[in-house]
């Protein structure tokens, strides 16, 4: 039986906010497959968001910068994408 993942309806990031520059999204680089990849913190539940906000908690704390958790909900079907 495949287990089918829910349609996004909502998602929340966490952004980082410069008086100057404006905001832009917080994450962590991660070494996958032994090289470095930049992860964001965004996510598509409330469970993920709990478990990333340590995280970002700790991330403002060391920069000193303020961040935001947002929530996205107004969803927009851009483009369909197929290889085919």
């Amino acid at each position: 039986m495949k287990k089918h993942l829910p349609k996004i309806e909502t998602m929340w990031a966490f952004l980082a906010v410069d008086e100057s520059q404006g905001e832009g999204v917080i994450g962590e680089c991660l070494p996958i497959n032994g090289e470095p990849v930049f992860m964001p913190f965004v996510c598509s539940d409330k469970v993920r968001v709990d478990q990333l906000k340590p995280r970002a908690k700790a991330i403002a704390k060391e920069t000193g910068k303020k961040v935001r958790l947002v929530k996205f909900s107004l969803r927009e079907e851009l483009e369909v994408i197929n290889d085919k």
